[in-house]
């Protein structure tokens, strides 16, 4: 059974893991100032999915304004999954918890972004599943 749930401090372990699968390597130490921020902040939220007491994966989420919608949109900051739970409905039930969320804050939509990489093809197909759209590419530089 996968149970969602909002983080609390006691998940930062797994949830340094989780970023460290996705392939942004952190310490606790810099994960606990990250989440210290972010968990300060109202218009973030972070849920965590269990597996029997397990974290197993996290969606960070942000209430913020689009020049292309009218009103609220959210913007899925952060999805990951273990990868021995990945197939599993994980994912799924991370992003209609979020889904919730975001209605909940009156979104107008929830959106993300995600690399151009032959290694995040299965999360795309994973996306377009779960009814997103692609409607642009992201460019990134480093300050």
């Amino acid at each position: 059974m996968i149970v969602v749930r909002a983080y609390s401090c006691d998940d930062l372990e797994a949830v340094a893991e989780l970023m460290g699968e996705l392939g942004y390597p952190a310490s606790s130490t810099q994960m606990q100032k990250r989440m210290e921020a972010i968990s300060s902040h109202p218009d973030y939220a972070t849920l965590v999915a269990e597996c029997e007491g397990e974290v197993v994966g996290m969606i960070g989420l942000r209430l913020t304004f689009g020049y292309e919608h009218d009103g609220h949109v959210v913007q899925i900051t952060v999805l990951v999954v273990k990868a021995v739970f990945r197939g599993r409905g994980v994912g799924k039930e991370l992003i209609r918890h979020a889904e919730k969320w975001a209605r909940e804050k009156g979104a107008a939509a929830i959106v993300l972004t995600s690399g151009k990489r032959p290694e995040r093809e299965a999360a795309h197909r994973f996306y377009r599943h779960m009814g997103f759209s692609v409607t642009g590419l992201r460019f990134s530089k480093k300050l």
